[in-house]
């Protein structure tokens, strides 16, 4: 029986009249079935990396990103459009991206692949989720001292985005602010890996960047380092507010993104011949 024959679907639309798949069908299976391998790979080599391999690219994560708001705070400061300083933070995703570090809500995709294929343990997602999450904000915070002592004319502007996300109170609004960080980011992670155009993942980072930054969304990673700049320039705000706005905003993060997008990548992966569990016919039939 031909490999054809024994693809089954759920879509009877992809069927021709003898039942077997028509190969327009089979053909983008085929496609998915590839990012499917592609996106399983790079999770695992993210679950098994190495204790040292984990902190240096969690804190360039940190460093990176920093660059993004620095370019931010500067088109900020000089025309005070907050759209046109977003665009300008994907300068820090595209560094974050050629530079091959990592950003804590970068894992809500990639890695949750790769367990779901039997690929890494709990463990190894939890150490690198909490890793990630301290060396990003160690090296933002390190790379925001910096920049407010080069440029103390920022310290206004560090003052009232910071005040944007600390004064915000935990109502519906902070819960779908927060939500729209983690889907933009995990979104991005999916668009950057459904391409090989190197040209295309620098443009999906420029409009993750653009929606994060430009409309103010809640991310724990990002917005934490905006925060740190804004303690640094001895303002008013303070440690205590910012562990106020972060508790709720990690765990929000995570649900945007492990929620509303893996969680739908893993119900059409669970299809696929290489994923575990019941409803991989493929291999039942090959087996039969």
């Amino acid at each position: 029986m031909s490999e054809k024959d024994l693809r089954g679907t759920d879509d009877k639309v992809a069927q021709d009249a003898d039942g077997a798949v028509d190969p327009t069908a089979a053909r983008a299976e085929a496609e998915v079935d590839e990012s499917f391998s592609a996106t399983v790979e790079k999770g695992a080599e993210k679950l098994h990396r190495g204790w040292r391999a984990l902190v240096t690219t969690g804190i360039f994560g940190g460093l990176e990103i920093g660059l993004g708001i620095l370019a931010y705070l500067a088109v900020l400061h000089e025309t005070g459009n907050h759209l046109l300083a977003g665009l300008a933070f994907g300068i820090g995703l595209v560094a974050l991206y050629l530079a091959h570090s990592e950003l804590f809500t970068e894992g809500f995709l990639l890695p949750v692949m790769a367990l779901f294929a039997g690929r890494g343990t709990w463990w190894q997602l939890l150490r690198l989720w909490g890793v990630t999450l301290l060396t990003n904000l160690v090296g933002g915070w390190v790379f925001m001292w910096l920049v407010v002592q080069a440029f103390p004319e920022f310290h206004e502007v560090l003052e009232e985005s910071a005040r944007h996300f600390v004064d915000a109170p935990l109502d519906g609004r902070a819960v779908a602010l927060s939500l729209l960080g983690g889907i933009v980011i995990t979104v991005l992670t999916r668009m950057q890996q459904g391409t090989e155009s190197d040209g295309v993942k620098v443009v999906a980072a420029f409009a993750a960047g653009f929606l994060l930054a430009g409309l103010s969304l809640f991310h724990s990673v990002l917005d934490s380092i905006l925060i740190f700049g804004a303690i640094h320039a001895e303002g008013s705000v303070t440690y205590a507010e910012w562990l106020g706005w972060f508790w709720y905003v990690v765990p929000l993060n995570m649900i945007g993104g492990l929620v509303f997008v893996t969680a739908l990548r893993l119900v059409r992966a669970s299809e696929l011949p290489e994923a575990p569990g019941p409803d991989n016919r493929v291999v039942e039939s090959r087996r039969d």
